[in-house]
């Protein structure tokens, strides 16, 4: 008998941890499985977006000679920034704020990051799961800038670049918009998707890159018309696919927001990928393939901030309006200034999120998300104000601080390639391959 209690005691003592533990696991907060699945899926189609969505959309943009070249930055910033969002980038994005300008070092190689959820950000999913979502953020948005600089900068200079872009343009500004305690967050800007973080803060400092590189050898002189417009299409049906992860995906979860985001996201997109070629129709004569893929990349853009905020007939007009707006300033207006925005960086992405940050402000309604706001067509224009504000801050902070770092790198490490290799072409001259071997 006393063996036997031995036994039975013995027995429980091996047990109690495993009920202990137990008991802690059902404490915890609970995982949805459906959000779960739902953002991870999100997840995978951001990252599609960048490579190969637009990898190929700007390589088929670009001269044959560049094609590689072109690709490659797209494809190394997906390794790129992945390091860094693991090793402190997300961190500073999202970690305990410090006086709403920066996150804290407390995230650092992800400490702390585990894979129960966290109340802030993840209240159903794995924070991990949040956390590698908006590591594909961090990813697109230097890749949207290349499409100023396409075709004459150093590989090197590329690198460091994008390093020193994202750790002190994206994170903080990151931080200010969606973290707990941010400022812009707490003066009550909205951006469901980024509108300010993604777009404004890419294509404006794109335009700051055109501006201190200056124009590619032989512009307006010879022709640098698209090599590969097929590819090009390829590529904007990627974006166009991936960006359902990108806005639909903002919700964290699988529910009626998402759904939503997911409807206006096609819509806003369809009516800019109509607008654009008829405004060339009605300029120039005939509505052109790039032009209908260029809309459509205009309306994915414009409507990214207001995504989660507005019903389908404001997604309309959003996209609508992105189509005219980013055509006139893709072609007139920069035609006009003189600046070589490559691939159309600028007019696409500062012009499109400017204007899709703006129309939040105007379309926005809590009868859509409760969590947002009313805009100026709801009975609050105070909305409208806000939102101005977001975006100038957006634009000041983006153009003068990548200004100072191209100078900087201009001055340490040099910013273009040579003349001879810029005519041999980026893929020869700096990875010593081919894009067409035929």
């Amino acid at each position: 008998m006393r063996k036997f209690i031995k036994f039975i005691f013995a027995a429980f003592l091996q047990a109690a941890p495993a009920i202990c533990f137990a008991e802690g696991e059902a404490a915890k907060p609970a995982i949805d499985t459906g959000d779960t699945a739902w953002v991870l899926t999100s997840t995978a189609f951001v990252l599609l977006m960048t490579a190969p969505g637009l990898a190929i959309f700007y390589g088929g943009l670009v001269r044959k000679k560049n094609i590689l070249g072109t690709i490659m930055q797209s494809f190394i910033i997906l390794a790129l920034i992945s390091v860094q969002w693991v090793l402190y980038g997300y961190s500073l994005s999202f970690g305990p704020d410090k006086g709403g300008v920066i996150g804290s070092l407390a995230w650092v190689g992800l400490n702390g990051v585990g894979l129960d959820p966290n109340p802030d950000y993840a209240a159903t999913i794995p924070h991990q799961a949040f956390m590698i979502f908006q590591m594909m953020f961090a990813v697109i948005t230097p890749a949207l800038i290349t499409g100023a600089f396409a075709e004459r900068m150093k590989f090197s200079t590329f690198l460091v670049f994008t390093i020193l872009w994202s750790t002190i343009i994206y994170d903080p500004l990151c931080h200010w918009v969606w973290a707990v305690g941010g400022w812009l967050r707490n003066l009550g800007a909205l951006d469901f998707a980024g509108g300010t973080v993604v777009h404004i803060s890419s294509g404006v400092s794109a335009l700051a890159a055109a501006i201190v590189m200056g124009k590619r050898r032989g512009y307006s002189l010879e022709s640098m018309a698209p090599h590969n417009l097929p590819l090009t299409v390829v590529g904007a049906s990627l974006l166009w696919f991936g960006w359902f992860g990108f806005n639909a995906g903002s919700a964290v979860s699988s529910g009626a927001l998402s759904t939503c985001a997911f409807v206006v996201t096609n819509t806003a997109t369809a009516a800019a990928a109509l607008a654009w070629p008829l405004m060339e129709w009605i300029i120039k004569g005939k509505p052109t393939v790039l032009g209908a893929a260029s809309g459509a990349v205009a309306g994915l853009v414009a409507i990214t901030p207001a995504s989660g905020f507005v019903g389908p007939l404001s997604a309309l007009v959003i996209g609508g309006v992105a189509g005219i707006l980013c055509y006139f300033f893709a072609t007139v207006v920069k035609s006009s200034l003189g600046y070589d925005d490559s691939l159309d960086a600028f007019g696409v992405h500062g012009v499109g999120g400017t204007w899709g940050a703006i129309a939040t402000g105007l379309f926005a309604s809590k009868a859509i998300n409760p969590a947002g706001n009313d805009g100026l067509f709801f009975g609050n224009p105070s909305l409208v104000v806000t939102q101005l504000i977001a975006v100038a801050v957006t634009w000041v902070f983006a153009f003068a601080v990548t200004f100072i770092i191209l100078k900087v790198l201009d001055a340490t490490m040099g910013l273009r390639v040579s003349d001879e290799d810029e005519v041999l072409g980026l893929d020869l001259a700096q990875h010593g391959e081919s894009g067409y071997n035929l």
